[in-house]
């Protein structure tokens, strides 16, 4: 019996074999960069009216823009997992805020680390806790340091350095993890390693906070937003409390600034160092905007729903060396893609197990514009799964970095995830999507006999006309569709590809 292995150059890794410098040369150093709950919107360069984003602005007029990018799930745990894995998050159990995900999943960092990058992480991770004996800390899931929170922070924020105790640093906190990345980037350049930086902010999340310098560019927002309140936690007390939304848009755009600044401080610090040109820098959001924060956006939906306002994020890519000239993108695109991308451009064979993303360096060169399957997003009914034995035990996922908001009388989250023996027909309810390059298919709900409605992309901008009735063939067809990738969705989720595959030979 031989035992079916993954990539030879992932056996090396974790086999503690080391990879040469020569065949670290000549690769890209890459940052992804992820703001909390920044949707599509929320930017200077699409048109918002009050929004100061002059970093992410530059970035889009010069680099690469896509005008249709996606986070993999309307809420941001799952999405920082399909970034991690290339793989929708239902198949690792992530399905909502506060899941984990699997310690036997392959992340890009340690795909990476094969060909020789150091690889750090700095900011809000929230697929696991970050506590040294964590199974999914950052550490754990191929990052060899880490600056970070369980899950979203503020002004003056508690964070963990490589598991410690959690430590208060003061500060503006989108400016403190770019300073902390900029150390690490220092110090790989200084051992002429090529890095991999994960920074991951904790802006624009509720509940809000900014500097003055922030705030007072905000001071003049209209009237009208006042004549509206919202419900959200409340700064002092993490309880909830109800506040006008003109104050509330004030302190998410200070947020959504300081965020942008903090960018800009990055490629400052890579320009000085001369690194800039063979530095990728890809930014994007990892939902859509939540209620308390949509003024003007023409999509339909909001955070947690399906609709494009639920989804659709800012995405762009800065990368010199590759992209001398800008370019718009309106190939739909969605944050499984990263993996892939990153793996071809370094030349890493993909992980052995499905994968839902694909590469986009053919958006580099302007020469991809159909994409060759859809994309497919699905919110699991998790209500059904709470008496389920626990994938991680429990004491493994109790987190340890406190932050503002209180849940359940704690002020930091716990994590869970749960086993999967076998697939149910109750397994394929949730509200779910299928979008292709001309129509958007929604199924809004949990209950699996809910109506599809069908929209025309890229037409039909705010999704208001269902022409499902007009068009029952390809409701059928990309019904089938979503069915069948559900099915293979559902067998990765009971973990049939962590168990060894043997051979007869």
């Amino acid at each position: 019996m031989k035992l079916i292995t993954p990539p030879l150059l992932l056996v090396l890794l974790l086999a503690g074999i080391p990879v040469t410098d020569a065949q670290a040369e000549d690769l890209p150093n890459i940052v992804l960069l992820m703001g909390d709950d920044h949707g599509w919107d929320e930017v200077g360069y699409n048109g918002h009216p009050h929004l100061k984003t002059p970093v992410l602005d530059e970035m889009a007029a010069t680099g690469l823009r896509f005008d249709r990018f996606y986070a993999a799930h309307p809420s941001c745990s799952p999405t920082r997992g399909s970034v991690l894995t290339g793989r929708h998050p239902n198949r690792y159990g992530t399905f909502t805020p506060n899941f984990s995900f699997r310690p036997e999943e392959i992340t890009i960092a340690q795909l990476l680390k094969t060909k020789g990058y150091v690889c750090g992480h700095f900011g809000k991770w929230h697929v696991g806790p970050v506590k040294s004996d964590s199974p999914t800390n950052p550490g754990k899931m191929g990052f060899d340091e880490w600056l970070s929170h369980d899950n979203f922070f503020e002004l003056n924020p508690v964070l963990s350095a490589n598991g410690a105790a959690p430590k208060k640093i003061e500060g503006e906190s989108s400016e403190i993890i770019v300073a902390a990345a900029s150390k690490f980037i220092a110090k790989a350049k200084r051992n002429n390693k090529p890095f991999f930086v994960v920074i991951w902010y904790g802006s624009p999340h509720e509940p809000y906070s900014g500097l003055p310098k922030d705030l007072a560019l905000y001071d003049d927002l209209p009237e009208k937003y006042n004549d509206k309140t919202f419900r959200l936690t409340s700064n002092e007390t993490g309880r909830p409390t109800t506040r006008p939304l003109g104050d509330i848009l004030r302190e998410r755009y200070a947020e959504i600034t300081a965020m942008d600044r903090s960018i800009g401080q990055l490629r400052e610090f890579l320009d000085a160092k001369k690194l800039r040109d063979d530095t990728l820098l890809w930014y994007c959001g990892d939902n859509g905007t939540p209620g308390d924060g949509i003024v003007t956006s023409p999509l339909r939906g909001r955070k947690s729903q399906m609709y494009d306002g639920g989804i659709r994020v800012p995405g762009v890519i800065e990368w010199p060396a590759r992209i001398k000239t800008p370019l718009v993108s309106q190939l739909h695109s969605v944050t499984s893609d990263i993996l892939p991308t990153l793996c071809e451009l370094v030349g890493i064979d993909l992980p052995q197990r499905e994968l839902d993303g694909l590469s986009l360096t053919g958006t580099f060169d302007g020469s991809l514009k159909y994409r060759p399957a859809p994309i497919f997003f699905w919110q699991y009914n998790v209500g059904k799964d709470k008496q389920r034995e626990p994938w991680i035990p429990k004491p493994l996922q109790i987190g340890t970095t406190p932050l503002v908001k209180m849940m359940g009388n704690v002020y930091t989250r716990t994590f869970t995830n749960f086993k999967h023996p076998k697939i149910t027909a109750s397994d394929f309810d949730g509200s779910r999507v299928v979008l292709s390059d001309h129509y958007k298919l929604v199924v809004a709900g949990n209950d699996v006999s809910i109506k599809a409605q069908l929209f025309k992309v890229p037409d039909d901008v705010a999704e208001e006309n269902d022409i499902a009735t007009e068009n029952p063939e390809v409701v059928r067809g990309m019904l089938e569709q979503l069915r069948q990738w559900q099915t293979s969705v559902l067998t990765s989720l009971t973990g049939a590809e962590y168990k060894p595959r043997l051979s007869a030979n």
